[in-house]
């Protein structure tokens, strides 16, 4: 077995499979056909997302409480979450008998602060961000002697992150690189100590969002760095700096980190939903968006974690949209005609002939720069994909629309 120099070593997450062993499920993997075209090679998808509590976290939760002294469980645990740790450290607490207090922002969707209130505690909304949210879940436990559980910068955390590690080789015994979402990295670090353990020449490689992309810095900087935190649609790995445990592991034993963009998320996500027909949430759906950003680039066979599936519906009625929109299945644009009767039957009948379907319409007449004998349409169009939204562009300037996009 190959030593990994920090804290947590293979004989841990080992001890955490066996503690798991009658608390988890053992996730599916599943064979994803277009993505295997993308990649040249087989690629499969392991469906964390149909984890309890709907994703990960609870291994790392569950590990880290059930290691606490009786002493310490009395106390309660406290933890800051946006969602999915808080689930995990709720359902966690909940089976091992002890009360649990989460920090979620004010504004955390409402389907995760009723989940984690359903499994059984007490939820504190504050501030704005996650960060709010972790100041004051450390201000309660030096409060209160609460426990705080760390979502990823603790070894018992990593240790059980890692269990995923195993059950990937097990079923897949054949795979070559592994794709993981990155936010703190506590996943693909134990995932990381795992794997390498069984297979040193298995890659394991990270993928975050570009908006928040802490570890590409911290790796050429040689210790974690914080990066400033943009707004991303994939909250679940916007992490500002690198946890202190897992950057020691990945810097010396992961394989390189991806950035993938927003639109590629949801292209990724849209993907997970249509073809694989797995609901997932933007940060689960990191692995297939850096699949369908760099084709060809990753050394098949590929197993990419779709970490969690925690989506709120209204959330996902928008990244459906903006998933169409950047697979050129949903095209908005807008058109100034001729402010008399007919010119926008014109242009509606054009968008017919060319197979194009209407999904809304509207009409602005006082846009700056309008004349008086102007009006600007607003459009947003069903195609058939790429190649006919093209289409659809090319033939309506042809035919002597002005259009801007957007």
């Amino acid at each position: 077995m190959t030593t990994i120099p920090s804290l947590v070593q293979p004989d841990d997450v080992v001890a955490a499979r066996e503690l798991l062993s009658d608390v988890i499920a053992q996730t599916p993997l599943l064979h994803s056909r277009v993505l295997s075209e993308v990649c040249a090679g087989p690629v499969y998808l392991k469906c964390e997302n149909l984890q309890r509590t709907g994703s990960f976290k609870v291994r790392g939760a569950y590990t880290r409480i059930a290691r606490l002294s009786a002493a310490e469980r009395a106390r309660g645990v406290v933890a800051a979450s946006a969602g999915n740790h808080a689930q995990g450290v709720a359902f966690a607490a909940g089976l091992l008998g002890t009360t649990a207090t989460v920090v979620m922002p004010e504004r955390a969707p409402l389907p995760k602060v009723a989940a984690t209130r359903g499994y059984g505690a007490t939820v504190v909304l504050h501030g704005t961000s996650v960060e709010d949210a972790l100041d004051e879940a450390l201000r309660y436990a030096a409060a209160t002697g609460s426990v705080f559980i760390h979502p990823y910068d603790h070894a018992d955390v990593v240790a059980g992150q890692g269990t995923l590690g195993f059950e990937i080789i097990e079923q897949f015994p054949g795979v070559r690189t592994i794709l993981v979402p990155v936010g703190g990295g506590g996943l693909a670090a134990g995932i990381t100590v795992a794997v390498k353990s069984l297979d040193p020449q298995v890659k394991v490689v990270g993928v975050q969002a570009e908006s928040v992309a802490a570890y590409p810095a911290s790796i050429a900087a040689g210790h974690p760095v914080a990066v400033p935190a943009r707004p991303t649609i994939a909250d679940g790995i916007a992490v500002s700096r690198p946890g202190d445990i897992a950057f020691a592991i990945l810097a010396a034993q992961a394989d390189g980190f991806v950035t993938v963009s927003e639109a590629a998320l949801s292209r990724g996500l849209l993907l997970c939903l249509e073809r694989a027909k797995q609901v997932v949430e933007p940060s689960g759906a990191a692995a297939v968006a850096a699949l369908l950003s760099y084709p060809g680039e990753f050394e098949p066979p590929v197993a990419a974690v779709l970490s969690g599936g925690n989506i709120d519906p209204l959330l996902l009625s928008k990244l459906l949209r903006h998933g169409l929109t950047a697979a050129g299945r949903f095209l908005g644009l807008r058109c100034r005609l001729p402010d008399y009767p007919g010119s926008l039957a014109g242009l509606l009948g054009l968008l017919a002939v060319l197979g194009a379907n209407v999904l809304e319409v509207s009409h602005e007449r006082l846009a700056p720069g309008l004349r008086v004998d102007e009006v600007e349409v607003v459009l947003h169009v069903e195609t058939r994909g790429p190649d006919h939204c093209a289409d659809v562009k090319a033939r309506l300037q042809a035919a002597g629309y002005v259009l801007s996009f957007g």
